[in-house]
């Protein structure tokens, strides 16, 4: 068992970081609105740091899900910093999904620190965070990521290292490519249906066992058929995530026509007041 430090208790980071807590690790917390972390202890014990360098003093490995690129830079750097608390062979693995520039930046700082650096998003979302059934990406040096499994392990259903520094969070952006395109074939499909007159749940029990069946089939066709949008991963969360894979394609020269059109759409769900929405609200635009 180690000792390891979780910054940030969202949706995602407070059920993983009780996974770990499960586990027998010794874990310590810490989050931008202190009641969180008070919550959190209060479940499952542990205890709470003021700022991420008290809470990564001493610490085996410290493990981050945070919002984006400029969150995660401020839990990192400076005086308060969780670099400024770690000790030279801690390792920081960082679940949250950000650009392939911040995680060189931040691996850069953490390498002249003498800190290990993994980059390591999830997929998965809320449910599967709850569940410890994440699927996570992984990149950055092999003996880092070796000695950082057995941390992950506590809530993941898959953990693979994909390549060095950066790896992890690319993987992230070709599995929010995949995303874009499935749920908006799903969305076009069940508004189809539903036009054409069809009982669209039945429809679906037939399709999702052939070559059409897909997870989010199984698990977003019925929040589109009721207009009930609470289910997890949010629509600002979606552009931002799709932002990032947009303005990699543009830096290295691929070309995502369906990713840049699915993103406009979110962005109309948006407008139409759903940024906190979940992702399958993409059908409201259709209706």
């Amino acid at each position: 068992m180690a000792k390891v430090a979780f910054l940030g208790l969202g949706v995602m980071g407070f059920p993983m970081a009780g996974h770990l807590a499960a586990a027998g690790h010794e874990v310590t917390v810490y989050n931008r609105t202190a009641a969180k972390a008070e919550s959190w202890v209060a479940k499952h014990g542990g205890r709470m740091a003021a700022t991420p360098r008290e809470a990564a003093l001493g610490q085996e490995f410290v493990l981050a899900c945070v919002g984006n690129d400029d969150d995660l830079r401020g839990i990192c750097g400076g005086a308060d910093g969780a670099f400024s608390g770690m000790a030279k062979g801690a390792i920081f693995i960082d679940h949250t999904t950000v650009s392939a520039q911040v995680t060189r930046e931040l691996h850069g700082l953490a390498q002249a620190a003498g800190i290990g650096f993994v980059d390591a998003p999830v997929s998965g979302g809320q449910a599967g965070a709850e569940n410890g059934v994440l699927s996570v990406m992984c990149g950055g040096d092999a003996g880092q990521y070796a000695a950082a499994e057995p941390v992950i392990a506590a809530y993941a259903r898959i953990c693979k290292r994909l390549g060095d520094t950066g790896a992890g969070q690319i993987a992230k952006m070709m599995n929010q490519i995949c995303i874009a395109g499935l749920v908006q074939g799903l969305a076009e499909a069940l508004a189809f249906g539903e036009k054409a007159g069809m009982d669209c749940k039945a429809v679906v029990e037939v399709i999702s066992g052939g070559a059409a069946g897909s997870w989010q089939m199984n698990n977003r066709h019925k929040p589109m058929l009721d207009d009930h949008f609470t289910h997890g991963f949010a629509v600002d969360w979606m552009r931002k995530d799709l932002g990032i894979c947009l303005a990699t394609a543009n830096e290295i020269g691929a070309s995502l026509p369906i990713t840049a059109l699915v993103d406009q759409f979110y962005k109309d769900v948006q407008n139409m007041g759903g940024g906190r929405w979940d992702t399958s609200s993409l059908i409201k635009r259709l209706k």
